[in-house]
């Protein structure tokens, strides 16, 4: 009981008070940074990760989940950083794995189901603001180059290339990814919400947002997520409802309703680059399998590989997750990668059935996250969103919350 009634006042066990309140403020902070900074988020976490150490949360930073394939495909990735024609450049390049200990410092820093639960309304209550704001950032775009983007600093960044939303990130595709984790996570807790009606006004904006933003594998990897909660949920009713209004109001937009008939055109400029991209990686797999080409060398062999038919003929990446981790590290690599979030989805399916049918705040907590990372999933089929760390740190953060529900079980029954 000891560790319930600790849980419950937001401490782990045995941990001072005044340590789990500093580590409750920092969590806000991150799931306001994660709306708005990336450099906000990386700081919180260093310091969240520092305040743990030096509390009572070493032991759950090491029981962190998923360690053995994060650290697998960590250690992968430096191996074929070593191996590469360009060592120092690969190495630099994989200091993105640091963002990787997101899912174990987000997993030791909420001691209980509740903490997740408000760390979830906190990061929905942020990213509901950064969506509005895309929104009155598309409504009010001045023309590109007018005194406004060119000379006042901040609102200029914000109002600079506005005609597809990006809120304050540097392109659209990042606030895409975003808020299709978040309104996947979400989706099924809407009405759990201290104010359900405000919650859906505030959901309907994220996705009002997302439409703005003309990200169509973002939408296709949406579709797959709410697919996901309406299949796992056991209220569906208010789901259906948004989803509803969503698709209607979205198809109002002539701009989303131009983009939508665009999906899967051969003649889309688009589409053609990402299939001259598909093949040319294809190409770079074949030659080099097992180890690949290093991560950072896309960008240098690339121009090499591109089919003649590619509009772009430089490029850092290959706009598609699997694809460019197998160009990078090798097949090994993606085996690596594919075991990552095959662990997650089995052990969070785990969790689930572990819940009664009692603990709907609980279920939706998970149906929520497995939502989300599978709409994370299929949007990396059209963006490499794995190398976006905005998009990555936020897909971490709820692949997390399983965990915490798993871990508050296994002490109740303890």
């Amino acid at each position: 009981m000891t560790a319930v009634s600790d849980a419950l006042r937001g401490a782990l066990p045995g941990e001072h008070p005044w340590h789990a309140r500093v580590i409750d403020g920092l969590l806000v902070v991150l799931a306001i940074g994660l709306a708005f900074s990336i450099t906000l988020s990386e700081l919180t976490l260093l310091i969240l990760a520092a305040t743990m150490l030096a509390g009572g949360r070493a032991e759950a930073l090491r029981r962190a989940p998923l360690t053995g394939p994060l650290l697998a495909f960590a250690g992968w990735t430096l191996a074929a950083a070593a191996m590469s024609a360009e060592p120092g450049d690969s190495l630099r390049a994989s200091k993105s794995l640091l963002t990787l200990a997101t899912l174990g410092i987000v997993f030791a820093g909420l001691p209980s189901a509740m903490a997740a639960r408000r760390f979830v309304g906190t990061l929905f209550l942020a990213v509901s603001t950064a969506a509005l704001l895309a929104v009155v950032q598309v409504a009010g775009c001045p023309p590109e180059g007018s005194y406004v983007t060119s000379s006042v600093p901040v609102i200029g960044g914000y109002l600079k290339k506005c005609t597809r939303a990006h809120a304050f990130f540097s392109i659209y595709m990042t606030l895409a990814g975003v808020l299709t984790v978040v309104l996947t996570l979400t989706l099924a807790q809407l009405r759990g919400f201290a104010h359900a009606a405000l919650a859906a006004a505030g959901w309907l904006i994220g996705a009002v947002a997302l439409g703005l933003t003309l990200v169509r594998g973002a939408w296709l990897g949406f579709a797959v997520g709410a697919g996901v909660t309406l299949a796992l949920a056991r209220r569906r009713l208010l789901a259906v409802t948004v989803l509803v209004v969503f698709v209607v109001a979205s198809l109002a937009l002539p701009a989303v309703h131009r983009r939508l008939k665009t999906i899967g055109d051969p003649t889309d400029d688009t589409t053609r680059d990402r299939l001259a991209m598909l093949r040319g990686g294809l190409q770079l797999v074949r030659e080099h399998p097992l180890i690949g080409i290093g991560p950072g060398q896309v960008k240098r062999l690339y121009p090499i590989y591109a089919p003649p038919e590619a509009l772009r003929r430089h490029t850092s990446h290959l706009h598609n997750t699997p694809l460019q981790i197998a160009t990078e590290r090798g097949l090994v690599g993606l085996a690596l990668w594919l075991w990552i979030f095959v662990a997650f989805f089995v052990r969070a399916g785990r969790i689930l059935r572990r819940l009664p049918a009692t603990a709907t705040a609980d279920r939706t907590l998970v149906v929520g996250a497995l939502a989300a990372v599978a709409a994370f999933l299929v949007g990396g089929l059209f963006e490499y969103n794995f190398g976006d760390t905005e998009v990555l740190l936020v897909a971490l953060a709820a692949m997390a919350l399983p965990f915490v529900i798993g871990r508050e079980l296994t002490e109740r029954g303890a």
